[in-house]
């Protein structure tokens, strides 16, 4: 199957992104509101995490296994990622625009953080844990990683409980393309 990638990365540079709906049909969303991960001092975690930190109980590494943090986000009672997306995950992945940051214990998956990556952005899709505390630590990881290639936004684009204790926030969809333009205008490199 073939995906036009141009014309995905142009709709997710103009603030939209996929799902699929109950029935597994595709469509291109956006909100109002978006859901950001802070890359400044906004951003915390909770301090019973500290300990899983401090121990270094997971190894990170992108892309190890791409296709399996996909899969594990894809595996719920309810998902939006079907079939079809897990395909063009993997198309995208192909083609240097999509990337998993996961953590290990060992030779086992923990955790990973779905997302796509256009400029300065880092649009994350989903993620998912199979040892607790495997997620968590990705996304501390992968904040510090972003940090450090000096990314302007992370898009969690809708919130959570889970979001929210780590200090995500609601921007305005006019922010957020604001935002959105601005990162997507540096030339920061994921990998």
């Amino acid at each position: 199957m073939q995906f036009d990638i141009p014309t995905i990365i142009q709709a997710y540079a103009n603030g939209y992104f996929l799902m699929a709906d109950d029935a597994g049909e595709l469509d291109w969303y956006t909100s109002n509101k978006r859901t950001l991960i802070p890359l400044d001092d906004r951003f915390r975690y909770p301090t019973s995490l500290r300990r899983a930190l401090n121990q270094e109980r997971f190894t990170v590494a992108i892309n190890r296994d791409f296709e399996a943090v996909v899969s594990g986000c894809a595996n719920r009672e309810t998902t939006w990622i079907s079939p079809e997306l897990q395909d063009i995950y993997g198309a995208l992945h192909q083609a240097g625009w999509a990337y998993s940051f996961e953590t290990w214990q060992g030779n086992q998956l923990a955790g990973g953080i779905l997302g796509i990556v256009v400029g300065g952005a880092f649009i994350g899709e989903s993620m998912f844990y199979q040892i607790p505390e495997g997620s968590k630590v990705a996304l501390v990881r992968l904040v510090e990683w972003l940090r450090s290639r000096q990314f302007v936004l992370f898009d969690a684009q809708m919130m959570n409980p889970h979001l929210a204790r780590f200090g995500a926030y609601y921007v305005s969809d006019i922010q957020y393309l604001a935002l959105l333009e601005k990162a997507i205008q540096q030339p920061c490199t994921f990998l």
